[in-house]
């Protein structure tokens, strides 16, 4: 007979831990934006910017820590000029390209 695993001991599951690079940071905020969720897309801004250092990412972006947390959280309405600012402390940028017909 096969042990039971419970879920509460199972290991929690986090998305930075496997964001390694600037092609994983662009590859993984791509399929967000596919998804077409601003609310998914803060929060994924949020996941990049603890893989890459929120300390970091708070320096480049002259944003307080504290501020970034709240503006990337998938609940929050964060305002395109934190969006821009965080993409280019990530490395990335956001392309428009015309939706296929």
């Amino acid at each position: 007979m096969s042990k039971k695993i419970r879920v509460a001991d199972l290991p929690d599951f986090d998305p930075a831990e496997h964001l390694k690079d600037d092609a994983d940071i662009a590859a993984y905020l791509s399929a967000v934006i596919e998804e077409g969720d601003a609310g998914e897309l803060a929060h994924a801004l949020g996941v990049a910017a603890r893989a890459r250092g929120m300390s970091q990412i708070a320096e480049e972006t002259g944003l307080g820590r504290e501020a970034l947390y709240k503006a990337l959280r998938a609940d929050a309405q964060p305002r395109f000029d934190t969006i821009s600012r965080v993409c280019k402390a990530l490395g990335v940028k956001l392309v428009a390209q015309p939706l296929q017909a």
